[in-house]
């Protein structure tokens, strides 16, 4: 049996998490540090086991970021493609470290790379979703010029469904970078339109864009404190959404 959730728990059922590469490292300055994958797979284990569907998509600035390297000289488009190289060996590393946990995993890719997981199709990662599978998306859309925010808002908007959450380093959208301004003040709602009339940079404006056309709430937390992430699928850990306030009820 899983953990009972509480009164308070939002009306989310399937949920896309995204997780930034970035989280993965630690306190290292680059890689994997395995027990931070560790606690990560165990928070997604343990909202799978309270009986939510859960896809995901990791991000890969923790190995190779494409824009920063651009910036560096070299081409973009190649360079994206070696950042979504980097997702797919995140996407691998999630997907072991679930499985040690026991939790059934599909990974899909979506430039196609038969001999370690499966090409992306919608309706096979549906129905892998509705047979209690965790599905991890990898390479982003499959081209350059997209950051992973944008993939993680379409795969959300394909799967149907009901919630984005962000997991990150910072407990929810502030006003200005709290690691840098103490004075920074978090919102605890937002809707869509202020986030992108207020330039509020945690996430891209595309991506923020696709999931007020398709009315998907966004869910921002700290995924570096162990147990949050079924908190806040429980109504009671600290964090930020973004809705349209017509919605909120």
């Amino acid at each position: 049996m899983g953990k009972r959730l509480s009164d308070k728990r939002p009306p989310y059922r399937r949920i896309l998490l995204k997780v930034s590469g970035e989280v993965l490292m630690g306190d290292a300055a680059f890689g994997i540090d395995m027990a931070t994958l560790a606690a990560v797979a165990e928070d997604i284990s343990s909202v799978v086991a309270a009986g939510f569907e859960l896809c995901l998509v990791v991000g890969g600035g923790n190995i190779f970021r494409g824009v920063s390297m651009a910036g560096r000289g070299m081409e973009r488009a190649s360079a994206d493609y070696m950042g979504m190289l980097a997702t797919v060996m995140n996407a691998l590393a999630v997907q072991s470290a679930l499985e040690k946990k026991g939790v059934n995993t599909r990974v899909q890719s979506a430039i196609p790379m038969d001999a370690i997981c499966e090409p992306y199709i919608r309706r096979r990662a549906l129905r892998h979703l509705e047979k209690g599978r965790v599905v991890i998306f990898a390479a982003g859309l499959g081209a350059p010029f997209f950051t992973t925010d944008t993939p993680a808002a379409l795969r959300a908007a394909e799967m149907g469904c009901d919630a984005l959450l962000k997991g990150t380093s910072v407990d929810g959208v502030y006003t200005a970078d709290p690691k840098k301004d103490p004075s920074a003040k978090r919102y605890q709602q937002l809707n869509y339109q202020e986030v992108l009339s207020k330039d509020l940079k945690f996430m891209d404006t595309s991506a923020v864009s696709l999931m007020r056309d398709n009315g998907i709430p966004i869910v921002v937390f700290s995924i570096r404190e162990p147990g949050n992430l079924l908190r806040v699928l429980s109504g009671d850990g600290i964090h930020t959404t973004i809705e349209d306030r017509k919605s909120q009820s």
